[in-house]
């Protein structure tokens, strides 16, 4: 078996069950993005995008964590989601590391949202799940109730990422929340539990940005949100 071949067909024995060896290193890939994430480094979305490639080819074929079901097409279509973004973020901390980044030497200053974009965020929040629920409910999904969830919470905060709110390691928190019980009722456990780890990474972030934010001045916050 080329390499190749393993990364596409191998599968990996794990207590009582198997993961793909796609599912493994898109998550592996996935958990890279989340440390380069917190740490505000540009290589944070060529690098997230690799892993959504691979997982949208597990999601979307339902053969997840050796169980063969339906596709949960809410988990596929916010790696498609995260594809789009990864490009937008990529190339806005490209741009802000390249006028100066941080007063750190990162890529971005995290902030606080405002009033205004919190709003935003929740009234995008409400249209989103409702569009995703109905689109979802009308292909067949799993579980549309949870999966839009899923799907809206992740479109939020991958855009809170990419504008540098402290909030959506918060989104993230709630999304993992759903998403892990999703997996656990859907059978997936081994898939599960690496949900669980990224959870705790998801936490360490959030602690991370909001201490960022506080220590840092940013003259440049005004120009950040307007861009």
């Amino acid at each position: 078996m080329t390499l190749i071949e393993w990364l596409l067909n191998g599968q990996l024995h794990v207590g009582g069950g198997t993961l793909s060896v796609r599912e493994v290193v898109g998550n592996l890939f996935g958990l890279a993005s989340a440390v380069l994430g917190m740490r505000r480094v540009v290589w944070a979305w060529p690098v997230g995008l690799v892993g959504n490639l691979l997982l949208f080819t597990v999601f979307v074929s339902g053969e997840l964590s050796g169980v063969t079901t339906e596709p949960l097409w809410g988990q596929a279509g916010r790696q498609l989601f995260f594809i789009a973004v990864a490009v937008y973020g990529w190339m806005r901390w490209t741009r802000l590391r390249a006028a100066g980044g941080s007063a750190d030497g990162r890529a971005i200053t995290p902030r606080w949202a405002t009033p205004r974009e919190r709003l935003m965020l929740v009234l995008l929040g409400i249209v989103g799940y409702a569009a995703a629920y109905l689109v979802l409910q009308s292909i067949g999904s799993w579980g549309p109730v949870t999966e839009a969830w899923i799907l809206a919470g992740s479109m939020l905060a991958t855009y809170g990422m990419a504008r540098g709110w402290v909030e959506f390691w918060l989104i993230w928190v709630l999304v993992d929340i759903v998403g892990v019980t999703t997996l656990i009722q859907a059978g997936y456990y081994p898939t599960a539990t690496m949900y669980l780890v990224y959870a705790a990474f998801v936490v360490v972030g959030f602690v991370t940005w909001w201490r960022a934010s506080a220590r840092l001045t940013a003259p440049d916050h005004a120009e950040e949100a307007m861009a």
